[in-house]
Formats: structure tokens, sequence, C-alpha cells
């Protein structure tokens, strides 16, 4: 008998909350995107993890489509706890999504699926830059969850990644040390970046150095947050 709470396989908890996401996306109205993602497995294929979605214009995915850079992390470490809540996301083209994610598991306590709500904050952030100045200024509230990060596919994903661990380090890439380099590998390494296919190579291109050199940069990183831990 399963324990409460987990579930046989990634098709049993679509089954049951199926009715769920239909239920949520239309009480949250058009802006408001419910997806079902089947992580099952040992050798999961993120570019096609979306069993179910609504409202899938949010983000321009569909059924069959990519996880996100919190996928990444997931598969990393299937047993950890991933249950995050009003964090924050961005899609490929710049909005600001506000997201939650609760995970399912298998019998041996294993991540199988997620589902995931993430609300355009467009219309919301529109209304409030009208009412700014008529506002007394604000302290920006403190962010304890990851950032997460949304693409039609993987490649989308990487790249938004890869800009964003750019953005971190402060300097454009043509005025970056080796030590700045070595920061934006150890970043996108620690957010799951590197798994994906290619990732190195497309990271090496946008950082202006050669797959080689990179790769050393990696292995200098990984040392580094090893002997940080």
């Amino acid at each position: 008998m399963l324990a409460p709470g987990t579930f046989e396989s990634a098709d049993e908890v679509l089954a049951t909350f199926r009715p769920v996401m239909h239920a949520i996306a239309t009480a949250g109205g058009p802006s408001c995107e419910v997806v079902v993602h089947n992580l099952d497995g040992t050798d999961v294929d993120l570019g096609h993890t979306i069993a179910a979605i609504e409202n899938g214009h949010v983000t321009g995915r569909e059924v069959g489509g990519p996880s996100t850079s919190i996928g990444l992390e997931v598969q990393k470490d299937p047993l950890g706890d991933h249950d995050a809540f009003g964090y924050r996301g961005f899609t490929s083209d710049g909005r600001e999504l506000r997201c939650s994610s609760t995970y399912f598991r298998n019998r041996e306590g294993r991540i199988i699926a997620a589902l995931c709500i993430n609300v355009d904050l467009s219309a919301v952030q529109q209304a409030r830059f009208l009412l700014d100045a008529l506002l007394p200024a604000q302290e920006a509230e403190s962010q304890s969850a990851p950032d997460e990060y949304f693409g039609r596919d993987l490649v989308s994903v990487m790249d938004t990644m890869i800009t964003e661990a750019i953005r971190e380090v402060g300097r454009p890439v043509n005025q970056m040390s080796r030590e700045d380099k070595v920061g934006v590998l150890q970043r996108l390494d620690a957010r799951g970046a590197t798994q994906m296919r290619k990732s190195v190579e497309t990271i090496a291109v946008r950082l202006g150095i050669s797959r080689v050199t990179a790769y050393s940069y990696l292995d200098e990183a990984r040392r580094t947050a090893g002997e940080s831990a």
C-alpha cells in the first residue's frame, strides 16, 4: 500500500490533478498557466516533460514541451525537497511571472511529477507603473527562492540562464577577466545549466572562449565550490 501523498506513476498524478488544473486556470484567468511535468525515470528528457498544460500561451509552451531551469536542479537531486511557492519566473521575452511548484513522489521517495502554477504579472505591473507617481517608494521584497527561466525549448531556457549569469557578474563579456568567466560557469553549474546537451559549448561561444577552455573553467569552478562548501 502506498504511503499518503505518493503515486505509482506520473500518469497517476496527471489523472488525479487534471481536473484541478482546469479549475485553477479557470479561477486564475488567462494570465494563469498550470502545468504538470512528467519527471518519472532516472534519465528524464528535460526537453519534453510537459504532460498537460492550461493557458500555455503564458509561456508559449504546449504538451510535449520543455521543463525550466528549476527542472535541471530537481534532476540533480530527485530525493530533495524542491517545493517552492511565490517565487519569480521570467519568460524568454522578459515578462515576470509569479510561480509555485509542488512535487510528487513514488514509493521510493523519488520525484516523478510536478504541478506548477505560473501567473503573468504584466498587467499588474503596468497598472502599478501608472500608480507609482502617487505612491511612496517601497523597499524591494527580499527573495529567498531561486528564480526560474522559461522558454519554448531548452535552448532558449539555457540562453536566458547564460544571459542572467553574465548580468550578475556585472561586466560585459569583452571586459571580463578570467575570474569573471569562471564565475559565470560556477553560477550556471550551480543552477544545473551545464547538464544540458552541448551546454558547455554554448557557454563557450557566449563567453568568447574555446570549448577546452570552458571545460577547464568549469573544473575550476567546481573545485572552488567544493572548497567553500
